[in-house]
């Protein structure tokens, strides 16, 4: 028997997650409860309210598992304990029962494609033979030329440089990021095992589900051939089939088992993070006995242009059209920039990003926030010497990597660390300006960001507009409307001048429309 995680103030509906707002949160950045200047468990725990109160329906924490953290916890040591910079296990259960108290789900990150190279197994993969056991779990392989000194194909690591690195014994290892996170074989039915029991020890304790990383890796075509070599080497783009590190056939049969331990806990759940841009290759991963959810990431990456947004929004649901899954919408995460800063920044960037949420908590499906995002939040300018990520080191500093986004959230307070920490020396530094964006300050103006969201979120909860499919309708040149069946109308206004209100009952607007007119870089619900 698995315990039931329903409680009296949490849904017991077992597809909970179609229609769910998610909020990511980054847990190096979120809140800090020991005052180290690292986000942790405690710090998540104390800010809970705070969450409900926002009116999301779950929680996806980042990986908070031992590690070295050559990738900030994306190389795993242990999948099935905690990194005590974090806390411990006892500090995870009492998150999660206070979050399910709340009436919030709690999703972890499954992080199946490859582990830390301090992992016991890369560890005794080492210390043995090729051709072992331990080196099976592995990608080892013998390199090319001569005394094989080249690597055994011409891939790269998606954090620049190769994909492979030289052990003493002369053979090499895969590696799709740094070499600190060894690629996992997947064709060692031990890795698949092992992959399911620790999907049984998180569900076990009552997670209600996972974000699979690189839901599109794991599997690797047959004798590793050498792949059509790319400029642009990073995971945050699809190269199409020429790109063979990456969505090969037999990542299905993974996702397949993993569905079937999902499927002997009631209410669990999945969402892939799959950089695919091709519809029909992004369907597969929807099929009914595979995820639950895949991020469509078209909307994130689409340009603040009124076709650009529309085509987003038109393939997103043409590649769920045929599948048991609805859409899955993203603005920001820990691997983008941020969406202020993407359509401009300043005021135009934070006015598109008011727009853009009421965009994307209109539109049918499963939506995902970014911590911060509530809050308007910009990327930083952080200064060269305090770069964490390894794509800095690993690109020769040529590319900054993913620092701009993960600068911790502020809550409080006038200077850094705004209530993040009692510490001012968090992990990556806090700018000064930053006292009108606290999460406190925002939550006394009903003007700010964070009140637009909490509106947005209760409208969606509370009304049965929020239900049905969307119809796209006539609008103006440079704007976008639609309809869903159940009545609710959005107009997103991107024409560069006001255009009148449609006919309906205002619901909500991000920015005034109490003249009749809907500004520029504007949006608003309305009930038709």
């Amino acid at each position: 028997m698995h315990p039931d995680p329903s409680t009296p103030t949490l849904s017991a509906d077992a597809d909970w997650w179609r229609e769910a707002v998610v909020y990511q949160i980054y847990i190096r950045s979120f809140a800090d409860g020991n005052g180290d200047g690292v986000g942790d468990l405690a710090g998540i725990r104390s800010r809970l309210p705070y969450l409900a109160e926002l009116g999301v329906d779950a929680v996806w924490i980042t990986p908070f598992y031992p590690s070295p953290m050559a990738d900030h916890g994306y190389d795993v040591a242990d999948p099935r304990d905690v990194e005590p910079v974090f806390g411990d296990l006892a500090g995870f259960d009492a998150l999660l029962a206070d979050a399910h108290l709340l009436g919030l789900r709690v999703t972890i990150d499954l992080v199946p494609n490859h582990t830390s190279d301090h992992h016991e197994w890369f560890r005794a993969a080492l210390a043995s033979p090729p051709g072992s056991a331990e080196r099976a779990r592995y990608l080892f392989r013998d390199g090319r030329g001569p005394d094989g000194a080249e690597p055994p194909n011409n891939w790269p690591s998606v954090f620049g440089g190769p994909a492979w690195t030289r052990v003493p014994d002369g053979q090499w290892y895969l590696h799709l990021f740094a070499p600190e996170q060894p690629d996992l074989d997947f064709t060692n039915p031990e890795v698949l095992a092992d992959l399911e029991t620790t999907m049984r020890f998180w569900l076990d304790r009552g997670v209600d589900g996972f974000r699979i990383d690189v839901a599109h890796g794991m599997a690797k075509p047959e004798g590793l051939p050498d792949m059509v070599p790319t400029s642009d080497t990073g995971l945050l783009a699809d190269h199409g089939p020429g790109d063979l590190r990456f969505d090969q056939d037999a990542v299905h049969v993974v996702h397949r088992r993993i569905r079937t331990v999902l499927d002997e806990y009631p209410r669990s759940m999945a969402v892939g993070e799959v950089w695919v841009s091709d519809d029909a290759r992004l369907a597969q991963y929807l099929r009914a006995d595979e995820l639950q959810l895949a991020f469509n990431f078209k909307l994130l990456s689409a340009e603040w242009e009124p076709d650009a947004l529309r085509d987003a929004v038109t393939h997103s649901l043409a590649a769920v059209a045929e599948t048991p899954a609805p859409a899955c919408w993203v603005l920001s995460n820990h691997d983008r920039s941020r969406h202020v800063s993407r359509y401009g920044g300043g005021p135009v960037g934070l006015r598109r990003a008011r727009a853009a949420a009421l965009l994307q908590l209109a539109l049918p499906g499963a939506a995902y926030l970014y911590n911060g995002d509530e809050l308007g939040l910009p990327d930083v300018d952080l200064p060269d010497e305090v770069l964490q990520d390894p794509v800095w080191e690993r690109s020769g500093r040529t590319q900054r990597g993913r620092d701009a986004c993960r600068v911790p959230v502020p809550w409080s307070g006038s200077e850094p660390p705004y209530g993040f920490s009692s510490r001012r020396d968090t992990w990556l530094p806090m700018p000064e300006g930053w006292a009108g964006l606290t999460a406190e300050v925002q939550a006394g103006n009903p003007a700010s960001m964070q009140s637009l969201y909490r509106s947005a979120l209760a409208l969606r909860r509370s009304s049965q507009a929020f239900t049905g499919d969307l119809e796209w309708l006539p609008a103006a040149e440079g704007c976008l409307a639609f309809r869903r069946t159940g009545g609710l109308a959005c107009l997103v206004n991107l024409s560069g001048a006001p255009v009148p209100l449609p006919e309906g009952r205002v619901l909500l607007a991000s920015a005034d429309v109490g003249g009749g007119t809907l500004p520029d870089d504007a949006a608003v619900w309305l009930h038709a």
